[in-house]
Formats: structure tokens, C-alpha cells, sequence
């Protein structure tokens, strides 16, 4: 297994790539690629940039360059679900492209020539992500947070869903537009700008991947108050915490089997 991980933003990616045991860093397409071990775990590790075309070159890049076998997106979102608030996390269980419309050739969302709408995340990924998420949120949350953060934000308690993710080149910030996304797609949870597309890719190739996303706003007006500041204090530690849990958890399971082999 070489795991493939995806970073939206800077600060997202920082954390894992100073946790890696012996990085050593290439430059390819215009971005910078660590490579290294995690937690045990063989990794390599990227930034998307922002939007679809640049997430899907990157997807792309790590398969066809680095010989990735799984990949995990992790990021922030703005909620599409008013029961979903701001510290909440979203496993993606499918991914759609929100902003495609190629009818009347083709059904609204459906991505030409794939017969999709909806591209589903490997189940046993998503599942070992959600995992990893409550693990963190139950038992690491309160003490990585810093208590003037958790108040800043209001993170009460924050809670772990799994559905839908909605894609698209645009950063939402409207009521209107999250109502009208919210009925074009029943059971949206959060809308971003890279997952679909890295669904996209990893189902043309055959990839298995997840999408994790911190919910940061509500994807209203005020979806770019404190965005950055979030990002640094909150997110960037969630990713850190849960990409952690999650690669030790799969060192266990991996170190578990082979300790099975041998004894056979």
C-alpha cells in the first residue's frame, strides 16, 4: 500500500509532512511531493491548489507518477445541511459535481461518458476514516483545541456524518444558492471545490479513495469571516490528528495480518 494524501491548503499539509520519517521532497507538474513514512504507513504526500481541474491533476500525478495505491482528500467545507455545523466532520460517502450540466446531451450532474452522478468512496476506506474521526473527536478533541478557539467558534461537541459532498468551481457564500443546491441534490451535507474531482479520477483508474471535510462555515454570507484563522487553529489540527489515528490504525491492522500469515 502507498497512501495518497491529499492536503487542500498549506497549513493542512504542514503538520504530516514535519510527522514524516524520512521525507524527502520532489518537485513535479508545479507541485511539491513529500514522500516518506507516516506512522508507519508508506506515503506520499500533496497539496490539490484550489478547484476541480487542479485537484484531478494532482489525483492524477500521484497515481501515474508515484504509483499511489489509495488516496485520502482531507479539507475544509461550507455545511450544506443546517443541522450540520461548524466543527462538525463530513466522510464523504459519494461525491458529485454540483456545477456539471452538459443536458440536454446528457442528465443534469452526470459526468459525460462515465454513466455517473454520484461516484462512490471505497467502503472500507470511508468507514475506517469515520472511524478514525470519532476516535479523534471522542478522545483528542478537547485537549488539541485550544479552549479560546473552541469558543471563538462555538465547537460543541462536534459530530461526525457520512453522505454526500457536493463539488464545484465556485466558492459558495449565499443562502439562496445552498437552498437551491440543497434541493438539486436530496441529503447534500457540505459543498466544496476538489472532491468530486478526485472521485472522478480515482473511479476512471480504479483507485480507492476518501474524502474527509471539517465543516468551517456555513456557507452563507460570512462563509470568509475568520476562514483563515479556522483553518490554522482548527482544521489544520484535525486533519493532523485524524490522518494520524487513521494510519496507525491501519500499521495495527497490516502488523496484525502479517503476525497471522507468519503463525500459519
Amino acid at each position: 500500500m502507498r497512501l495518497g494524501i491529499i492536503s487542500a491548503l498549506h497549513e493542512e499539509q504542514q503538520g504530516l509532512v514535519e510527522a514524516m520519517e524520512g521525507p524527502y521532497k520532489l518537485i513535479h507538474g508545479m507541485r511539491e511531493v513529500w514522500l516518506g513514512k507516516l506512522w508507519e504507513i508508506d506515503a506520499v504526500c500533496v497539496l490539490s491548489r484550489i478547484g476541480k481541474v487542479a485537484a484531478a491533476m494532482t489525483a492524477t500525478l500521484l497515481v501515474e507518477k508515484f504509483g499511489v495505491t489509495h488516496i485520502v482528500f482531507t479539507g475544509v467545507a461550507g455545511s450544506g445541511d443546517p443541522s450540520i455545523r461548524v466543527g462538525d466532520v463530513v466522510v464523504a460517502e459519494s461525491l458529485v459535481q454540483h456545477d456539471m450540466d452538459a443536458s440536454p446531451l446528457f442528465p443534469r450532474h452526470e459526468v459525460p461518458l462515465t454513466g455517473q452522478t454520484h461516484f462512490l468512496s471505497d467502503r472500507q476506506l470511508a468507514l475506517q476514516l469515520g472511524h478514525a474521526t470519532q476516535a479523534f473527536l471522542d478522545t483528542e478533541f478537547a485537549e488539541v483545541i485550544d479552549s479560546e478557539e473552541q469558543a471563538v467558534f462555538a465547537l460543541q461537541a462536534p459530530r461526525l456524518h457520512r453522505g454526500l459532498i457536493a463539488s464545484g468551481d465556485q466558492f459558495v457564500n449565499g443562502r439562496e444558492r445552498i437552498k437551491a443546491l440543497g434541493e438539486a441534490l436530496p441529503g447534500l451535507l457540505a459543498v466544496e471545490m476538489e472532491g468530486a474531482a478526485v472521485a472522478q479520477v480515482c473511479f476512471e483508474l480504479g483507485i480507492p479513495f476518501g474524502v474527509i471535510r471539517t465543516i468551517s462555515d456555513n456557507a452563507n454570507e460570512n462563509a470568509a469571516t475568520d476562514f483563515m484563522r479556522f483553518v490554522k487553529s482548527v482544521a489544520a489540527r484535525y486533519a493532523f490528528y485524524i490522518v494520524r489515528q487513521f494510519c496507525r490504525e491501519l500499521a495495527a491492522s497490516s502488523n496484525q495480518a502479517s503476525r497471522v500469515s507468519a503463525g500459519t
